[in-house]
């Protein structure tokens, strides 16, 4: 849990809730996903959605956008050691391991990805006993509502 700099705690739920707001900002073409990252006092550093359509670049998850913005403003150049990383559908392997490698120190996500899920679905990169970092992690925070996100984009592109 975060805190909010006036002090209320911030819920799971409600980060959540602000990758989902994230996930709003995806292009036509790109699938919605949303990513925020908060530091360890639950203040925002940063959010992105998906935009490897509009940046035909396909490093550009909303993860790996969140976490380089947040890498820019947080001030320990790329560690972002006590911070959550709060997304709205279950890392791939490439952001798992970005997560991993910025010392994110909570991961708390929304829709499990059967197909490409490296959190726990098809992989589990995050606790990889091998690696020198694993956060801790939360998946399934408002599943129902990420999932539909994602269920009406690809209906919409049927």
């Amino acid at each position: 849990m975060g805190v909010l700099p006036d002090g209320p705690i911030l819920s799971d739920a409600d980060m959540v809730r602000a990758a989902l707001a994230a996930a709003a900002a995806a292009g036509d073409r790109d699938v919605p996903v949303g990513a925020v990252v908060f530091d360890s006092a639950g203040r925002e550093l940063a959010r992105a959605a998906n935009a490897r359509e509009a940046l035909g670049d396909p490093t550009a998850h909303a993860e790996i956008l969140a976490l380089r913005r947040a890498a820019a403003v947080h001030g320990d150049g790329w560690r972002l050691e006590g911070a959550t990383l709060a997304v709205t559908l279950e890392p791939c392997t490439m952001c798992a391991g970005a997560l991993v490698l910025a010392r994110v120190g909570r991961l708390v996500f929304g829709a499990w990805e059967p197909k490409t899920g490296a959190v726990g679905s098809l992989w589990d990169v995050v606790r990889d006993r091998r690696l020198n970092h694993r956060p801790e992690v939360r998946g399934g925070v408002l599943e129902d509502e990420c999932a539909a996100l994602l269920d009406e984009f690809f209906r919409s592109q049927r």
